[in-house]
């Protein structure tokens, strides 16, 4: 979502850190560029305004004329005032005064609040909770349906009654968490296509019968700065404790989500980062800031590998690297595990220095799921032992995999490039230049 934004701010930061001193009128040029970048990413103008107002008062001032990097200072100072106008530190949910904590999700109808409101029990679910999802939507056709769905598959109970009315559908449920040792309970509500007296009405209600310790408003970032004029509008009529963004990993421009926190007050708890049940992630300003720069966000990427790799297997994997004995059988494992933290391009994205490392790299998802299914066709032997693989069985592997002989062929080659190099590794030996990887292929420059 931030990538046309990341790579404008990269641009003019490289012009910075290339002058030896700066002026005012490099400091203006330089924040000219900055407020169009951020316009262009839809971030609301008010806040693009009073944030470089920020930067260049300090940019001016003593901080930058006597570092002797100045354009780096200046890169500092935009990431710092970045990290504030998101809000500063991540915000977590509240804790209960006593069991069980109670979070009602309320939005407009199409943000994702059915979806998030089963991701999010999901996620309490594996910090060790007992959660209860409550399906208070009864307005949308099949909203009580999805919930269950969606409760099924993550293994948590729905309690669901169509034939009730929404604070007494919630009554019950939480007479129920407390019967049977629920310790948190989610309440999914309904939307409407906009802001109405009618849906106002049936929150207040709703919230009355839940005295939650959480109200979240879910908002589409997809939706831009419309997103942050649905935001302004629940919170002009009803309390809200924090703001939960879905769709963070969409390919619109993303500046409501920089633009929310200043706008309304209300943190941004939250952040939905894909469609997987697990793409719920807490929203760190300092991390989402150095992602939005370029910098990287090296914290999320170590908490998604704890996350996906098992220890044991990881440690195992190393030692045959180590001794190049690592097969295919061994590398769709560690394939697997690294396709569990997520798409591998936004896996790139939280490498520090990402964005001009491998500006040129495009990495295809379809080209990983071709691998994947290339090395699954072989059978534990060929995985083993690739050396066995002849005509024929390129055939049928290729056949099995929906791919061509020629495909096979492509990655038996670069398996074997990169046996050399772990065996140069091994010897101590420098590794073979230019190791191209699966599912990898370099842009041609016009």
């Amino acid at each position: 979502m931030f990538d046309a934004l990341t790579g404008r701010l990269g641009g003019v930061f490289d012009r910075l850190r290339g002058k030896g001193r700066l002026g005012g009128q490099d400091v203006d040029a330089a924040l000219r560029e900055v407020r169009m970048a951020l316009l262009e990413a839809d971030v609301n103008v008010g806040v693009a305004k009073a944030m470089l107002a920020r930067v260049r008062e300090r940019a001016l001032g003593e901080e930058v004329s006597k570092s002797l990097s100045p354009g780096q200072q200046v890169v500092k100072i935009v990431h710092e005032e970045l990290i504030a106008t998101l809000g500063g530190a991540a915000v977590p949910l509240a804790s209960a005064s006593r069991p069980p904590l109670t979070v009602v999700m309320v939005g407009l109808q199409g943000s994702g609040k059915t979806t998030t409101a089963a991701k999010l029990a999901a996620r309490l679910k594996g910090q060790g909770k007992r959660p209860l999802l409550v399906a208070a939507d009864l307005q949308r056709p099949a909203a009580v349906d999805q919930l269950e769905t969606l409760g099924e598959r993550i293994g948590v109970p729905v309690h669901a009654d169509r034939a009730t009315t929404p604070p007494r559908l919630v009554k019950a449920a939480l007479k129920r968490a407390g019967s049977e040792g629920f310790d948190a309970v989610v309440v999914d509500t309904a939307g409407r296509l906009q802001i109405d007296d009618a849906l106002m009405k049936e929150l207040a209600d709703v919230r009355k019968a839940a005295d939650p310790d959480e109200v979240l408003l879910v908002l589409d970032a997809m939706t831009g700065q419309d997103a942050v004029n649905v935001a302004s509008g629940f919170l002009e009529r009803t309390e809200i404790t924090g703001l939960v963004f879905s769709k963070l990993d969409g390919d619109a421009r993303g500046g409501a989500a920089i633009s929310a926190r200043e706008v309304t007050g209300a943190p941004i708890k939250l952040a939905g980062v894909g469609e997987a049940i697990a793409d719920l992630e807490v929203f760190h300003p300092d991390r989402m800031a150095s992602r939005i720069l370029g910098m990287g966000d090296v914290m999320t990427l170590i908490e998604r590998a704890e996350e996906a790799f098992d220890e044991e297997t990881a440690r195992a994997a190393a030692e045959k690297l180590m001794t190049a004995s690592f097969t295919l059988e061994d590398f769709l494992d560690q394939f697997q595990q690294v396709r569990r933290m997520g798409p591998l391009p936004e896996l790139l994205g939280m490498l520090p220095g990402a964005a001009s490392a491998f500006g040129g790299l495009e990495v295809s998802e379809a080209d990983l799921a071709r691998v994947e299914a290339i090395i699954r066709s072989m059978t534990p032997a060929e995985r083993r032992n690739p050396k066995m693989i002849d005509g024929s069985r390129k055939r049928r592997i290729a056949s099995g995999s929906g791919t061509a002989p020629q495909d096979v062929n492509g990655l038996l080659r670069q398996y074997a490039e990169a046996q050399k190099m772990m065996k140069a590794f091994a010897g101590g030996r420098s590794p073979i230049p230019g190791l191209s990887l699966p599912g990898m292929t370099r842009r041609k420059k016009r």
